[in-house]
């Protein structure tokens, strides 16, 4: 009976080890997929030209290995993350921003979307992670967005 016990206990920390590290490997191809995605979206905003496609498959793929091993928590967050990065994507149907300001309330949403991925992801792989207040990567800060905005926006200027 105990070598049963012991096995049946045995497997179950493999399954467990296994989803965690599976979880794991998911959840760092969604964020670096997110990031190519964010950063060519603001690329293309800023230098007025429309965003190449090249991101988006390894951003598809990162969402759909979520949707295999990701906890309901990271999976609800990433789906606010992917409407968000929808909600940007929509900026450039049928026209080109120019406007800084439309920019602004899509760059806070992304950065809370991420924010809240990364905390729902980090509690799925161990419970006992603190909480994060504001994450590493992501969204540049708005500052920095503003800077090469009037960078770019400077030389217009002076013709």
């Amino acid at each position: 009976m105990g070598v049963i016990a012991g096995g049946i206990v045995g497997r179950r920390s493999q399954n467990r080890q296994w989803l965690q590290g599976t979880q794991t490997a998911a959840y760092e191809r969604f964020l670096q997929a997110f990031g190519a995605v964010e950063a060519e979206l603001r690329e293309a905003f800023l230098e007025e030209r429309q965003p190449a496609t090249h991101v988006w498959g390894p951003f598809n793929a990162g969402v759909q290995s979520l949707s295999l091993v990701a906890t309901r928590e990271a999976a609800t967050a990433a789906v606010q993350l992917c409407n968000v990065v929808e909600d940007f994507t929509i900026l450039f149907h049928g026209r080109q921003p120019t406007d800084l300001e439309e920019l602004r309330p899509i760059h806070g949403a992304l950065e809370e979307a991420h924010l809240k991925f990364v905390n729902a992801a980090r509690r799925s792989l161990d419970p006992s992670q603190e909480h994060l207040d504001q994450t590493l990567g992501g969204p540049s800060p708005w500052r920095g967005v503003v800077s090469f905005y009037a960078q770019r926006a400077a030389p217009d200027a002076a013709e």
